[in-house]
């Protein structure tokens, strides 16, 4: 029979399997590390090692074993909920295990030997002679005095294994941050052994130094140093390890697979047996034979077997070769590095001179000074992570000029970055704006005006005497097109270069876009002129609506002054403009005759009312008058209505007129 011997002391954990050692930390910009553990394992021994309680998610989904010559058999680890899962249905609690009386008193009623005397505890008690353990046998109560040494044995195997759990995790739990992971191995042979597993951690961050040359200077070369801030919140010291620095922009998650989880399922009620209602039987009534419903017959047993094999899970021992992603690993430092558990660490990952070249930069056109900058290219093989630049100058005693910002830089390409602004040179800017005329075209109704829209800043330049490149960046103009030399282009826009000799300079940086403005010569909300009537059309309701009206005439005159004489299509427009003046001539005189003719009209109505007024012989005065003004209107009626025709005739020639 198995016995737990509790020894009056307090009770004390299994030893433990010595853990397996970091040999590889891969940081990430991800916030993430790759740990790398590797040592010898002996035959059908464990891998053991502890890790935070944080990581331990990440590590249950990512885990890698590499075993050359042996089989996984799983993974174990204790619960999140440690104490309560040791401690359940057990008749003791944490506190219990506080001294040897509190622990037997807890275990009252369960049977144990002491001293040669077997029973169920009673009672217990610390005296100055000892412990006085009571015990209840088949005779009655006995009364047991225990020295320093002496043991309790408890007679229930399955309750003294529990009770040996819940001492294993009560000794874990003062270290509730993190776990014991046990992985189980069989091999029947020593081997060397990597796990591999994925882990949060604080992210690297890159900071550089750069000694940058002079200005003005050719041929010249920066030196870069790159230093990496590391932490260590592993939760286990890193002990002569391997450090990659990983920059990328690798996916990553968190999943709470070590949390449990329960599904919430419903719920049936129990089912009631209902009463029993019985049908009377009337005896066998004669019926045709009905066929036996089909049914499946049973799989034979080596069919069954076969079932069985097909849903078995394929065993996890593989041999695996571990191999980066080319590209990954911007950086792996040379010596294995020592960071205690907790420390952070300042280690330098890079030294080398880039072709580099001083320069003045100006991102803001509005700016009266410009910047100090550098521009550089990346002559390694390594993408440059973002970061923090400190810049020095000085061939030989370095003087700090200022801090600059690098954004990632991939091998070949070049990058400039800003460190101060320039107090000496001085920069003036004016914008102005022009449309020039490029063609003129004559269409049925419209005259078309093509024109270049140039927007332009004039950029006045005193360099002090000082010699050297100068980058302009300008933002794009959506549909204008530069008239510029574009040295490059990005996010920063276009990028214009200009070398300054000493002395006061002014460039101009131009755009130009392509407008098209048409210019209507009738207004089709008036309808068609081949319809137009006198007697329904008001000239003087619609004059500035109207060929030859107010501003028709005057505005392509206007724009006639500002095309120029090479400029194809500008006779047209002049054209265009003395035909419109000579309907401006028959317009003005169809709405004087329109004018005489409502007068004419005025009177005739005038006249009519006079003879309805009078009799006797003032009637046939006023008869003769009304002949008259009936002459009169008819006359200045027709005329009015020949001065409209010529003035709508002339209109629809012109309209008529173009492509």
């Amino acid at each position: 029979m198995r016995r737990l011997s509790l020894a009056l002391t307090l009770i004390a954990p299994a030893a433990f399997a010595a853990e397996m050692p970091i040999r590889g930390v891969t940081l990430s910009s991800a916030g993430i590390a790759q740990i790398e553990r590797a040592g010898e394992v002996a035959a059908n021994a464990p891998v053991v090692f502890r890790a935070p309680l944080g990581d331990v998610d990440d590590l249950l989904r990512s885990l890698i074993i590499l075993d050359p010559a042996g089989r996984v058999e799983g993974l174990s680890l204790p619960a999140r909920d440690l104490l309560n899962e040791a401690f359940r249905g057990l008749p003791l609690r944490p506190a219990d295990f506080e001294n040897r009386a509190s622990l037997l008193n807890a275990l009252r009623g369960q049977e144990a030997e002491a001293a040669g005397a077997r029973g169920r505890i009673a009672a217990a008690a610390e005296t100055d002679a000892g412990l006085n353990l009571s015990l209840i046998g088949p005779r009655g109560l006995l009364s047991v005095l225990l020295k320093s040494g002496d043991e309790v044995t408890l007679t229930d195997p399955g309750l003294a294994a529990r009770v040996a759990r819940a001492a294993e995790a009560l000794a874990a739990a003062r270290s509730d941050d993190e776990r014991r992971i046990e992985i189980r191995l069989r091999s029947d042979r020593a081997r060397q052994v990597a796990v591999i597993y994925i882990a949060g951690a604080p992210l690297w961050k890159p900071s550089y130094r750069l000694m940058a040359p002079a200005l003005g200077a050719t041929g010249a070369q920066a030196r870069l140093m790159g230093w990496a801030v590391v932490e260590n919140a592993s939760g286990s010291d890193w002990e002569g390890v391997r450090i990659s620095l990983v920059s990328d922009d690798a996916a990553a998650f968190r999943q709470p697979i070590f949390e449990p989880i329960t599904v919430p399922r419903p719920e049936l009620p129990v089912r009631i047996a209902e009463a029993i209602r019985v049908t009377p039987d009337t005896g066998p009534q004669p019926m045709a034979a009905a066929a036996a419903p089909m049914m499946a017959p049973p799989p034979a047993p080596a069919a069954r077997s076969a079932m069985r094999a097909e849903a078995a899970p394929a065993p996890l021992a593989v041999s695996v070769a571990a191999e980066a992603a080319a590209g990954r690993v911007a950086f792996t430092l040379e010596q294995p590095v020592t960071i205690r558990s907790g420390e952070t660490a300042n280690l330098p990952f890079l030294d080398l001179n880039l072709p580099a070249e001083r320069l003045w930069w100006v991102q803001d056109l509005a700016a009266t000074r410009p910047l100090h900058a550098l521009r550089f290219r990346n002559t390694s093989n390594h993408v440059l992570p973002d970061g923090l630049v400190t810049v020095y100058g000085g061939p030989d005693a370095p003087s700090f000029l200022g801090d600059a910002e690098l954004r990632a830089l991939s091998p070949g390409d070049q990058r400039l970055i800003a460190f101060a602004r320039d107090r000496d040179l001085h920069l003036t800017s004016q914008s102005s704006n022009r449309d020039d005329i490029t063609r003129i075209t004559l269409r049925r109704g419209f005259v078309t005006i093509e024109s270049k829209r140039i927007e332009e800043t004039a950029l006045a330049i005193d360099p002090r005497g000082a010699r050297g490149l100068m980058v302009i960046d300008l933002p794009r103009r959506p549909g204008a097109a530069p008239r510029f030399p574009v040295a490059a282009e990005g996010e920063f826009g276009l990028r214009h270069e200009t070398q300054l000799e000493a002395v006061p300079k002014t460039i101009r940086l131009g755009f130009e876009r392509d407008q098209r403005q048409d210019v209507p010569l009738w207004d089709q909300g008036l309808g068609e002129p081949l319809l137009l009537q006198p007697a329904q059309f008001d000239l003087e309701a619609s004059l500035r609506r109207i060929p030859g009206g107010p501003g028709s005439v005057e505005r392509l005159q206007e724009i006639l002054a500002r095309t120029g004489a090479d400029v194809p299509g500008r006779e047209a427009l002049a054209n265009t403009i003395t035909a419109l003046q000579q309907i401006r001539v028959l317009l003005d005189a169809a709405r004087i005759a329109a004018r005489e003719a409502r007068s004419a009209d005025q009177a005739l109505a005038r006249a009519r009312q006079a003879v309805e007024d009078r009799t006797g012989g003032e009637q046939q005065a006023a008869r003769q008058r009304l002949n008259a003004a009936s002459r009169e209107a008819e006359v200045k009626g027709a005329a009015s209505s020949r001065a409209f025709e010529a003035w709508r005739r002339a209109v629809i020639a012109l309209l008529q007129q173009g492509d």
